[in-house]
């Protein structure tokens, strides 16, 4: 009996403890509700407010496509105003543009109509639009301040239609007063596919700058002037500053309360959304909620303590079950003592158990091991599962580390995969090393490897016949723009001789007809290409774009405990490329780096710019000190799907098409990359690609001492052979050559040029400009024979490359064959003079 007492004794006084518990949890959820309402909403507000500016991005992405097209007009229209065109012509073309519209934006989405020569063209004729007083209004005196920058109206009625319409309009620059305009009616207004979803409840709104309600997207259906009126009464708040406030709230046309967030768009115009007040504190329904299933919970315990000694002996069971469970996914389990440099058997193979006893020293199971492990491969183990390697991992809290490597199974060798386990709920200064066989697997991924193999192998080839086509179309491309540009320069010069201007007029149109057919060729062979990246190069800033790449991974090394710092060396950062793929390859160089790096580690960027004189090579180096990769590795590190198959410190999840996928993207940028990496010592990948500078153009005085140096060499008398295989090329750079008081000696391709070269007397040739491609003798080949002749100037006589190919290795091929400057066609004749004058010059010296 007293037995029983004290049992009933001890349950009351645990229950009291735990009704004192309950209270205190009671009081702490009232006070976690306050501050988590006061959370909520304030976190709510920053959603809403970046909610709606993501849906006000996608409707301003919407009005882009519209001032696209606009501009695609007035320009169109100002090309052929230039060209000289009939307003008969224009209209055609007005016709022909507005039919392309209904196509790509739909049946009447928009209405189009264009003002010139003081009448109204219109795509769908109205009556009385030859009497329609456009220049009183807003839309169009709007569009003539604006000066070739389109236009937004607010919504108003339109006087034909008597419906509510907007007018986008921007006027023809090169114009006195045409006007080319779109009204687009406010129902046509949609959002699609935008990547964030609203709330549950949720209604969107787009108003004008003067609150015109011009879209709503609401799950109650209610009329337009209800929702008119209804904005009616929000708007004013909004201006106010009366919603800013993170618990305001509104009442909807049905009286339920809602919190309104808004975006001012760059037209005017505002986005708003408004969201359910229930929707907004639904978590905290739910966290209510948990913290009342906690107390039941806390109450339930109370009643079943006394159960609780009985049942944990059964959970022990069932735990110990699950772990045997898991323990047969792997042959052999061992705990290592590396302190003691000794092991206990948990599980081993038939092998192992005939040959070394339960427990023993660590060096007996080593010795094991070698048995059946390949020579080269069991260096490598001994190496990294050594009790010296081990205890470093353990410093190091690296707690899964290990790899795949081949194990002899009586006659055949099999895939293993071998992993050391640090956990702290294991004794002090053991670990667990267990053996899994993995060869299906291991299996399955070569093949897939060797599969992707040879479909990289088929897409070099491609990639080869493709540069190969490249090249040609670029020889091909270059030739009838030299003479155009050139022939066109001359047609200047001679404007007063009617007879040369039109010769020269005859050759430009049949260059012009010449490139008109290479590019049609080049966008019929683009069409029959599927699934081809093409890069979309476009002014961008290199440094911003890296800025933007970086700044994940800022956040990322601050919550990794992993240095991380970019270093700029640029003079010019504003470049032409395609920024969305040199941002890819810089996410996936990153990415690699922040995986492959532990805690402590560091992670670098460094830019650099050289200069040169026709474009700029930059230099991107990313580098880690990781866990770096195997000299054999590297090896195979641009092929898909290679993995490093070395133990490693956990195991990579990834399908290896990165680094591929880098390679491919540089080099379609014309770039090139290289990887230095050692085991322990981190890698460094360093990547250089050509960007074009964009600058903008400088006018500067040329001082008189500049003036004087330079009058102090001319090009008067010198002697050019010049060898050139196409005649209209060929009479250009003669005639503009000569213009600039040069002696040309004339050269129909490579052989000849040799010839002429090696009859003339020597010094008399001051240079030779070499065009590439030339029959008989192509200009790299007639550059080395000259070079090769047994005279006095054939080693020193600047050689100048004149062509159309304007390839890394196409200039790197002129180096090779001995010239000095490399000069691409269209040629400017300026630079070309001054890079004769400076070889000259040079050869004097």
């Amino acid at each position: 009996m007293k037995i029983a007492r004290k049992k009933r004794g001890r349950i009351f006084k645990e229950l009291r403890i735990y009704f004192i518990v309950i209270l205190l949890l009671a009081v702490l959820g009232a006070a976690f509700h306050a501050v988590l309402r006061q959370a909520l909403l304030k976190n709510f507000q920053e959603v809403g407010t970046a909610l709606a500016r993501s849906y006000v991005s996608e409707e301003s992405n919407n009005l882009t496509v519209y001032e696209t097209l606009l501009n695609f007009g007035a320009e169109s229209i100002n090309v052929r105003v230039e060209e000289g065109l009939s307003a008969d012509e224009i209209e055609e073309f007005l016709g022909v543009y507005y039919e392309r519209l209904q196509t790509v934006l739909g049946e009447g989405t928009v209405d189009p109509y264009a003002v010139l020569d003081g009448r109204i063209i219109a795509a769908n004729p109205w009556e009385g639009d030859t009497t329609y007083d456009f220049t009183s209004t807003d839309w169009y005196q709007s569009a003539l301040a604006a000066d070739g920058k389109a236009i937004f109206t607010n919504a108003y009625i339109d006087s034909i239609t008597g419906n509510p319409v907007i007018t986008i309009a921007q006027k023809c620059s090169r114009t006195t007063d045409a006007v080319l305009a779109f009204d687009i009616f406010p129902e046509n207004f949609q959002i699609h596919g935008n990547a964030v979803s609203l709330p549950e409840g949720a209604s969107f709104y787009v108003c004008d700058g003067a609150g015109t309600l011009l879209y709503a997207q609401s799950e109650v259906s209610h009329n337009r002037e209800e929702l008119q009126a209804y904005m009616d009464t929000i708007l004013p708040d909004i201006r106010s500053g009366v919603l800013d406030k993170y618990d305001a709230y509104v009442e909807d046309l049905t009286g339920q309360r809602r919190t309104v967030y808004y975006y001012n768009m760059s037209n005017g115009w505002i986005g708003v959304i408004t969201v359910p007040f229930d929707t907004v504190l639904e978590q905290l329904n739910w966290f209510s909620m948990l913290v009342g299933l906690v107390m039941l919970l806390c109450l339930a315990g109370i009643l079943v303590f006394a159960w609780r000694d009985l049942k944990l002996y059964a959970q022990v069971e069932r735990t110990n079950e699950t772990v045997r469970v898991l323990g047969n996914t792997y042959y052999a389990l061992y705990r290592i003592d590396y302190q003691a440099e000794t092991y206990e058997m948990i599980k081993g193979s038939d092998f192992v158990r005939g040959k070394i006893p339960q427990k023993g020293p660590y060096s007996l199971l080593l010795d094991a091991t070698s048995q059946v492990i390949e020579e080269k491969t069991f260096r490598e183990f001994r190496k990294s599962f050594s009790t010296e390697s081990i205890r470093e991992l353990v410093s190091k809290r690296v707690r899964d580390f290990g790899g795949d490597f081949l194990r002899r199974f009586g006659d055949e060798y099999r895939w293993v995969s071998v992993r050391v386990l640090f956990d702290e709920s294991l004794a002090l200064e053991e670990v667990v090393l267990c053996f899994r066989e993995v060869d299906q697997e291991k299996q399955r991924q070569l093949r897939e490897r060797e599969l992707l193999e040879n479909a990289l192998e088929n897409a070099r080839h491609s990639e080869k016949t493709k540069h190969a086509f490249f090249n040609n179309m670029s020889h091909d491309m270059r030739t009838p723009l030299n003479a155009i540009l050139g022939i066109s320069e001359l047609v200047r010069q001679h404007a007063d001789d009617p007879d040369k201007v039109r010769g020269y007029m005859e050759k430009i149109y049949y260059s012009s007809r010449q490139l008109l057919d290479l590019v049609n060729d080049i966008l019929d062979m683009s069409r029959m290409e599927q699934g081809k990246v093409i890069l979309n190069n476009q002014t961008f800033d290199l440094r911003q774009c890296i800025e933007e790449c970086t700044a994940t991974f800022r956040l990322q090394a601050d919550a990794e405990k992993k240095h991380f710092h970019v270093d700029y060396a640029l003079h010019s950062s504003t470049v032409l490329g395609d920024a969305s793929r040199f941002g890819q390859v810089m996410n996936n160089l990153l990415s690699n780096a922040f995986k492959f790096t532990s805690e402590g580690d560091s992670v670098s960027v460094s830019v650099k710019q050289f200069e040169d004189k026709t474009y700029s090579q930059y230099q991107i180096i990313v580098k880690d000190t990781g866990i770096g990769m195997s000299e054999e590795f590297l090896k195979h590190i641009f092929e898909p799907y290679a993995r490093e198959t070395t133990f490693c410190s956990k195991q990579v999840v990834g399908t290896g098409l990165g680094m591929p996928i880098v390679k491919n993207l540089v080099t379609q940028m014309s770039g090139q990359i290289h990887v230095d990496s050692a085991l322990g010592k981190g890698t460094t990948f360093t990547i250089t690609v050509p960007f074009t500078v964009v600058r903008e153009e400088k006018k500067a005085a040329v001082s008189g001492k500049e003036q004087d140096q330079r009058g102090a060499f001319s090009l008067n008398g010198k002697c050019i052979l010049l060898a050139e295989d196409n005649m209209v090329n060929m009479e250009i750079a003669t005639e503009i050559l000569s213009m600039n008081g040069l002696e040309i000696i004339q050269a129909w391709n490579g052989k000849e040029a040799l010839d002429k070269f090696r009859d003339s007397h020597p010094f008399q040739i001051d240079a030779v400009l070499m065009d590439m491609q030339m029959p008989q003798m192509d200009g790299c080949e007639a550059a080395r024979q000259i070079r090769s002749l047994a005279r006095p100037d054939a080693k020193t006589v600047p050689i100048i490359a004149v062509t159309a190919n304007a390839f890394a290795e196409d200039i790197a091929a002129t180096t090779a064959a001995g010239m000095d400057a490399h000069v691409s066609k269209p040629i400017d004749f300026q630079i070309l003079c001054k890079t004769l004058e400076e070889l000259t010059m040079k050869k004097k010296q």
